[in-house]
């Protein structure tokens, strides 16, 4: 078998039970250090609900993750540009992001929109996308690459978020979601580094959080705006100045 990023040849790394029922091969990539599963045939029962009953950290994740993209958008980006939150769930980052005042869209293939009505990316006229987020995305995608694709195809900004796999890999680690089953695709730097100048995109890391773009940023700088958002300095800068949408969307939607 062969890595689905780099195509080197990959060997078994564990067997663990998914669902509680399924015994499951891992696969490691020595090249790019890329973890997959094997053909994932569990993931329709995986997701009979598109949000994992023990995902409680949602709310808190979207709060923390609405800083950091408001401050790095606010300082790198055309921050009156239109923006798109790809696979949204159910909206609560896209409405997050109105709420600040930026021009963010929602779309999920399978997810309900249950808090951004009205602001699906199909219904606006297809503009410039400035920038991307896929907020605890890649690790659930079958074929990295191919969706990755269609993430540039609209943008070639992409903020996301995933952890990265430590060294050496694990058999036990909370985010291989053995119970819920969605997680199959793991990522180590050089793995995104590798998706990177394959796509001819630098790439930009902090933690959990990276961005695929052109644009050339300093790292440092990168990294510092990141580690501020999380205290709250660089998102206050960027929400005094910028002119919330609430009113504006009620006004329109009561249209």
């Amino acid at each position: 078998m062969n890595c689905k990023i780099c195509s080197s040849e990959v060997k078994k790394n564990f067997k663990k039970k998914i669902l509680n029922k399924y015994d499951v091969q891992f696969f490691h990539c020595n090249n790019c250090g890329f973890l997959f599963t094997e053909e994932p045939y569990w993931l329709a029962e995986a997701y009979n609900s598109a949000i994992n009953i023990s995902d409680t950290g949602i709310l808190d994740r979207n709060i923390y993750f609405s800083k950091v993209v408001s401050s790095l958008i606010y300082f790198f980006f055309d921050k009156e540009g239109v923006f798109l939150d790809y696979a949204g769930g159910y909206g609560i980052f896209t409405r997050l992001m109105r709420d600040i005042g930026f021009d963010f869209y929602w779309s999920d293939k399978y997810s309900q929109n249950l808090l951004a009505r009205g602001f699906e990316y199909k219904k606006i006229k297809k503009a410039q996308v400035e920038a991307l987020t896929a907020f605890e995305v890649f690790e659930h995608l079958v074929d990295p690459l191919e969706e990755i694709n269609k993430m540039l195809a609209v943008s070639e900004n992409i903020f996301f978020s995933t952890k990265l796999l430590p060294e050496p890999v694990p058999e036990d680690w909370w985010y291989f979601g053995f119970n819920h089953g969605q997680h199959i695709a793991f990522y180590s730097r050089d793995t995104l580094t590798f998706i990177a100048n394959k796509n001819g995109l630098r790439f930009y890391s902090f933690g959990e959080i990276h961005l695929f773009t052109r644009k050339k940023i300093s790292p440092l700088l990168f990294s510092v705006i990141v580690k501020l958002s999380k205290y709250g300095i660089a998102f206050f800068i960027a929400k005094i100045i910028m002119k919330s949408k609430i009113w504006g969307d009620h006004v329109l939607l009561e249209k």
